[in-house]
């Protein structure tokens, strides 16, 4: 996992982004108060395999080192507790059936899914581009145009400025928001609406067109929703 500083960082629309979208608008200044660890790389096959005894990805043929998909929000959010358990952290999600809460919110040590101000900011990798490492976007990226319609194993692009990889391009990504219109203003520590019915997915997949790899780019879907390109990484609070 790779170290992301605390500090005040600008999300959304900035002078780096194109064709940005209405949802993107204003940039949005953010005040992280806690470091974090994020993973260089999107959750694996192999990992999630290992730790659940099961592997729901569409393209298992792409082996262990691919990244996980087919996976929903529920899922991605079991694992983090699964995997905490195992290496001894706290589980950061109290989950009854399909009411999740995270009840020591940023204090918990435990592995958990990155808020969409955490995965903005960790993607950008201390730069203004338009892509995660790059402005060009097959430097760091596997999308529509040279993925040949599949996932490809994590890490085979390049890394942005925090040594991260494939957070433009592979598969989309889930976060924990719900859904919601940037505030305005600057925010400490953002966690989105209290409720909803969509959370936010993050970077774009291997299907996708160069506008929606843009680091900015926001998409949604039902927290039940899987599909072959969208998976997730984890992030862990520094104490």
């Amino acid at each position: 996992m790779k170290r992301i500083p605390s500090g005040t960082y600008t999300i959304g629309c900035t002078s780096g982004q194109s064709d940005c979208r209405d949802e993107e608008k204003p940039p949005q200044a953010v005040r992280l108060s806690r470091a974090f660890y994020i993973g260089e790389s999107e959750v694996t096959q192999g990992l999630y395999e290992e730790v659940m005894f099961r592997n729901l990805s569409h393209f298992k043929g792409c082996g262990p080192t691919c990244p996980v998909e087919n996976v929903s929000w529920f899922d991605a959010v079991r694992f983090a507790n699964a995997l905490s358990v195992r290496e001894g952290f706290p589980e950061c999600y109290r989950i009854s059936g399909n009411s999740v809460s995270w009840p020591s919110g940023f204090a918990c040590g435990g592995y958990r899914l990155p808020t969409e101000s955490e995965w903005e900011v960790a993607a950008r990798g201390g730069s203004d581009l338009l892509y995660a490492g790059s402005d060009e976007l097959s430097a760091v990226a596997w999308h529509f145009g040279d993925s040949d319609h599949r996932t490809h194993p994590v890490c085979g692009k390049g890394r942005n400025g925090y040594g991260l990889c494939d957070m433009s391009g592979n598969v989309w990504e889930w976060t924990w928001d719900w859904y919601g219109s940037y505030p305005g203003g600057t925010v400490t520590d953002p966690l989105g609406p209290p409720s909803g019915s969509r959370r936010v997915t993050r970077g774009g997949g291997w299907r996708s067109s160069s506008q929606y790899l843009r680091v900015a780019e926001r998409a949604i879907a039902p927290p039940n929703a899987r599909s072959s390109h969208l998976g997730f990484r984890l992030v862990r609070s520094v104490p």
